[in-house]
């Protein structure tokens, strides 16, 4: 295995993350909701939980399925989650 490595980018930029917790009905949410200029105005939203995360954006909340395939949830559990992001993103 060589050493050589060929690096795409390598990048350091000032970020704000948000982590904030929450529960509805029978689901708690753990996130952390990170704020780059990388992503062309969206966020970086990470379940804490799972460490599953997706780069979500206006358009990705209105995608039918998107959230629950990104995350793992149910379509009742994503509904409640694209509710909150709605008003973060």
């Amino acid at each position: 295995m060589s050493n050589d490595l060929f690096y795409l980018y390598d990048e350091t930029e000032e970020t704000r993350t948000r982590f904030v917790s929450f529960m509805v009905e029978t689901v708690r949410f753990d996130l952390a909701i990170t704020t780059t200029n990388r992503f062309y105005g969206k966020k970086l939203v990470i379940n804490i939980q799972n460490g599953r995360s997706a780069i979500i954006g206006h358009d990705d909340l209105d995608e039918d399925g998107y959230l629950a395939y990104a995350f793992q949830l149910t379509d009742e559990e994503a509904e409640e989650l694209r509710s909150f992001l709605a008003g973060v993103i």
